[in-house]
């Protein structure tokens, strides 16, 4: 069984694109009061928008929209069809919840099977899955593709590191799927424990943070030279994790277009960039029921990948992602993403995968940023000063601002089982 589309050409993955564009805005329109408060205030209805070109006539939807719509934001069946909520994993404030109907949770099975699909997976995998339940879209989608792709899932959660070694043993998983941040954590533990050869993982599906170059090479020397990563990007907004992979050509990540339209836009002007150019991440669903999406703002960074794929998928592809646009620090009148700087530390020999950024303010009125990186386990403390010396020159010469280098030991940064936190903007306290 594949879960791939049967596509011919990208003609008839256009033609497929209009006519879900053409259905999602007439079922939002005559469902969802907001979206057609919306879209008369902007002076369109569903009959203006002929094809996937008129998509720049349309209005952006927001987190803010979805916030104000709470509990049920962007509802547009009727409450008695909607079988699962699942919410954003924020802190502050009013979480984004979204709604799904049961055709929702299928479709998101069906392109989630797909990534496991792609990846190259057989129903004779072990899938040890080290993500969060509960609300949170991770862990859910995780498992149910896994059911509906047909290997045997070891719904592990995240935390617990004695459990998480003890399985990957004693079930001889083949699959681990978590954070970058888990898998380093699990990649170092084993080898602190002399079980590294004991393990049989053949690759790791991770997401939900941006990962270096520099982190991907650690695991892979943790876990073993034979081990495959395969980035999986993931929005709760648009189902959850699942909606494109990484291909086994490694050469960006596939979405899957035949379930939402991808544009790139400038995240200042607000217009599309041209094709490969880098801007911020806008979707629209083309089969969702519960609470659909018109153009929305995902606010991460990537680019669309022009050129096809050597992996020979007609499915287009776009970069990984780079950070978000609101994450940008404003650091002495330059914009800076996180990034950025571990663009410039995965490049930097003689240092470890873990950093942070420290933001403080001088007593002079001044702003100062202090990069703290770990030194590699191989490195030498003699050899600190002229490693900082270079990053602080690559630093200044790629992103145009001055910053203080701090080396510390190898491992003398906090681990994580979820997401790592990089920055620390002290400038406001």
């Amino acid at each position: 069984m594949t879960f791939m589309p049967s596509l011919k050409d990208e003609n008839q993955l256009l033609a497929l694109q209009n006519q879900g564009l053409a259905w999602t805005l007439k079922h939002a329109y005559e469902n969802c009061p907001h979206y057609r408060q919306k879209l008369n205030r902007a002076g369109v209805t569903p009959k203006n928008i002929k094809s996937k070109d008129d998509l720049v006539k349309l209005p952006f939807t927001t987190a803010d929209d979805l916030r104000k719509g709470y509990p049920l934001p962007l509802l547009s069946v009727p409450e008695e069809k909607v079988v699962r909520v699942h919410a954003s994993s924020g802190t502050t404030g009013k979480r984004k919840v979204l709604a799904y109907t049961a055709d929702d949770i299928n479709d998101w099975a069906d392109m989630f099977a797909r990534c496991y699909e792609m990846a190259g997976l057989t129903p004779l995998d072990r899938v040890q899955i080290a993500v969060g339940y509960g609300i949170w879209t991770a862990g859910w989608g995780f498992q149910n593709g896994c059911e509906r792709f047909g290997a045997m899932a070891l719904p592990l959660g995240p935390g617990n590191i004695e459990m998480q070694c003890r399985f990957l043993i004693d079930f001889k998983a083949t699959v681990l799927c978590c954070t970058s941040s888990m898998a380093l954590l699990l990649a170092e533990e084993l080898k602190k424990r002399n079980l590294t050869q004991e393990v049989k993982l053949k690759k790791i599906i991770y997401g939900s943070e941006r990962t270096s170059e520099a982190m991907r090479r650690r695991i892979i020397q943790g876990l073993g030279e034979g081990v495959e990563l395969f980035d999986i990007p993931g929005l709760t907004e648009l189902y959850g994790p699942g909606t494109g992979l990484e291909c086994r050509a490694h050469e960006g990540i596939h979405y899957w277009a035949d379930y939402y339209i991808l544009e790139i836009i400038d995240p200042m002007t607000l217009e599309p960039v041209k094709p490969g150019e880098m801007g911020e991440m806008v979707v629209t669903t083309l089969r969702k029921q519960a609470a659909p999406l018109i153009r929305y703002r995902t606010r991460d960074l990537t680019r669309l990948i022009p050129e096809p794929c050597s992996c020979g998928s007609i499915l287009p592809r776009h970069q990984r992602i780079l950070g978000r646009s609101d994450d940008m620090i404003i650091f002495r009148a330059v914009n800076i993403y996180p990034g950025q700087i571990d663009h410039v530390l995965s490049n930097s020999p003689g240092i470890g995968s873990e950093y942070q950024i420290i933001l403080e303010r001088g007593e002079d009125g001044k702003d100062y940023m202090t990069i703290r990186v770990e030194r590699s386990d191989t490195a030498r403390p003699e050899e600190d000063e002229a490693t900082k010396k270079a990053i602080q020159k690559a630093v200044k010469e790629q992103i145009m601002v001055s910053a203080k280098v701090e080396l510390v030991k190898y491992a003398g940064l906090p681990r994580s089982d979820r997401k790592s936190k990089r920055v620390f903007d002290h400038r406001f306290d």
